[in-house]
């Protein structure tokens, strides 16, 4: 049985036959809904140039869900270093911190966010990738330049995101807990995280090693009704896995149709191995054993399926049958 926070990550997809308003009218929806049923905390991830995930700045949307809930936490995950100048991002979440205190979150990370290399350009200005240098240079000055902004009266809470081991070691090194992507990069998942726990340096901001764990979950009330919704982002992981984002996010109609190759079936069950799909029991189960083999603090949970009452009902699935099973 799961006995710790639950969070979710929002990628905004555009889904098809929708304009891409319909994504930002459904996002305070969804938070007031992950508020009411008592997730920990929701973030939003920075994409650009994605015909299937919307180009809506963290920032923006963190600020107009804050606005429209309560409890529950909001911020970044994440603010892609690389692409913005330190001293505005701290300046923006410092200023969201001080606005709503205490629910703020700042989740850093490196990415682009498109594969699209004349966009990662624009967002560079004409710059070269950050190397792992000026990346580790970003991250700091950001968090020197949120220090300066504390007579706001209160601060965001920073987090690096990471995918790699190399990502686990900045974040020991600078004592930031850290939000661990197993739902892009699970196969480095666990050498990541002893290396974080191994070399974490406390700081002002994390006396101990804090550890989320972020995983791609799909829940329905039957196996079958799971793999239908899973099957819109089966289409578009086909591309990411290949490097490319070519299409909107598709219906599950159009999915269920799609025609996938012997070595596309080979990559998405090889990937999806490591995730979460089926009915509330099984998905309970499966995020039990995640949470025992990372050792996580929280778990986040993605769900990327098509219309918003569908991903409503995965998350409340999934804390109604943890409630049950805990009042039994």
């Amino acid at each position: 049985m799961i006995d710790l926070p639950l969070s979710a990550l929002e990628v905004a997809m555009v889904e098809a036959g929708k304009p891409a308003k319909a994504t930002l009218r459904d996002s305070a929806v969804f938070a007031q809904e992950l508020d009411r049923l008592g997730y920990a905390r929701l973030w939003y991830a920075e994409h650009h140039h994605s015909p299937a995930i919307g180009a809506f700045p963290p920032v923006v949307l963190t600020a107009h869900t804050a606005a429209a809930t309560s409890a529950i936490r909001l911020g970044s995950g994440g603010v892609l270093a690389p692409n913005h100048a330190p001293i505005t991002v701290a300046e923006q979440f410092a200023t969201l911190a001080a606005l709503h205190p205490d629910r703020i979150d700042l989740g850093i990370g490196r990415g682009p966010g498109t594969f699209d290399e004349a966009t990662a350009r624009a967002l560079r200005r004409g710059s070269a990738p950050a190397t792992d240098d000026e990346y580790r240079d970003d991250v700091a000055a950001t968090l020197d330049y949120l220090i300066t902004e504390v007579d706001l009266g209160h601060l965001p809470q920073p987090w690096l995101l990471a995918s790699s081991t190399a990502g686990a070691a900045l974040a020991a090194g600078l004592g930031l807990p850290i939000a661990f992507a197993h739902h892009i990069r699970p196969d480095n998942t666990l050498a990541a995280l002893e290396l974080y726990r191994k070399d974490f340096t406390p700081s002002r901001w994390s006396g101990r090693p804090q550890v989320l764990v972020c995983v791609e979950t799909v829940c329905a009330e039957t196996e079958e009704a799971a793999a239908r919704l899973a099957g819109p982002m089966d289409v578009i992981k086909t591309g990411l896995l290949q490097g490319r984002s070519e299409a909107a996010f598709p219906t599950p109609e159009a999915a269920a149709a799609h025609e996938f190759t012997p070595q596309e079936r080979k990559a998405l069950a090889a990937f999806k191995a490591h995730q979460v799909q089926g009915t509330p029991e099984d998905a309970v189960r499966k995020l039990g054993l995640l949470a025992e083999a990372t050792g996580a603090d929280e778990l986040m949970l993605v769900t990327p399926v098509y219309d918003l009452r569908d991903r409503v009902r995965s998350f409340e699935l999934i804390v109604d049958h943890i409630r049950a099973a805990k009042a039994r």
